[in-house]
């Protein structure tokens, strides 16, 4: 299934996309794609559902981030050798993980902002894996089955904020906007092999990255266990896995994003992102 909230900023209805490309109201079978509903068991129930007896929802409303009331964001940085060898920094021996802050999560379509004195925001094309069932301490082996679904994350990223303002990476991580998500959470049963999807960034109709999950430094199952042996994730919990090669710290020289910019992005099988960039307040 491709799950979806659609409406305006803090007013997402849930949303299904059929088999037309065309959104379906849930609202009727649950209250949001959020904590319990993205369950095993709730997943199962809606999959049981006939699309074409959900309300069809008209016009082309906003789609905002797949998922709501999130209760963390935990990225991994430097999960591609090849990236991690573009910003000068050897591959990690073991996953590096840091927080985006959850107010940063917005709409896959949304204007991104340039967050005020920013010289280098900058762009990172990401599998978004969200969590379905509580999980603490769980083995590799099971991983994958705490995972509702897969969507598009764009962690954007200030890269002076990140590196050479002292402190921790979230402070480059968390402006407002910084976290697209979606279009849609495709459920885990349409993505039988998370290791197998490319990726892709475009700059005003550039390509600036191109990718595959094939080359992460540390699979989703890895990644899943081992940040449930450091906190306990919860249902709607979202993990941003890392970029690949391509991003404008990478570039020789540097490149940044700059007002009256378009970025486009995505991933197969999980949609495409479109932001145009605007200076933030």
């Amino acid at each position: 299934m491709k799950l979806l909230r659609y409406g305006e900023p803090g007013a997402e209805r849930p949303g299904l996309l059929d088999a037309e490309g065309r959104i379906r109201d849930l609202g009727a079978h649950l209250g949001d794609i959020a904590g319990p509903a993205l369950s095993d068991e709730s997943l199962a129930r809606l999959r049981a559902l006939d699309p074409a007896a959900l309300p069809l929802v008209a016009g082309t409303p906003r789609i905002g981030a797949c998922v709501g009331q999130i209760g963390k964001v935990i990225c991994v940085g430097l999960n591609y050798a090849d990236h991690a060898a573009e910003t000068g920094k050897a591959p990690p021996a073991e996953p590096v993980l840091f927080i985006k802050a959850t107010s940063a999560v917005c709409g896959p379509n949304d204007a991104v902002e340039i967050p005020r004195g920013s010289e280098k925001t900058d762009w990172e094309v990401e599998l978004g894996v969200v969590i379905g069932t509580k999980a603490k301490y769980v083995s590799r082996d099971e991983a994958l089955s705490v995972v509702a679904g897969y969507c598009v994350v764009n962690d954007v990223s200030e890269r002076a904020f990140q590196s050479e303002r002292g402190g921790q990476w979230t402070k480059g991580k968390s402006a407002d906007t910084f976290g697209p998500l979606g279009p849609w959470l495709v459920t885990r049963d349409e993505v039988p092999d998370p290791q197998a999807l490319g990726l892709w960034l475009d700059v005003d109709g550039v390509r600036r990255q191109t990718g595959s999950t094939a080359r992460m430094i540390f699979g989703v199952a890895d990644i899943v266990s081992y940040i449930s042996g450091f906190m306990t994730l919860h249902p709607g919990d979202v993990i941003a896995t890392g970029t690949p090669p391509g991003v404008g710290l990478g570039q020789k020289p540097p490149v940044f994003l700059r007002p009256g910019q378009v970025m486009r992005l995505g991933i197969d099988g999980l949609g495409e992102q479109r932001q145009a960039v605007i200076q933030g307040a």
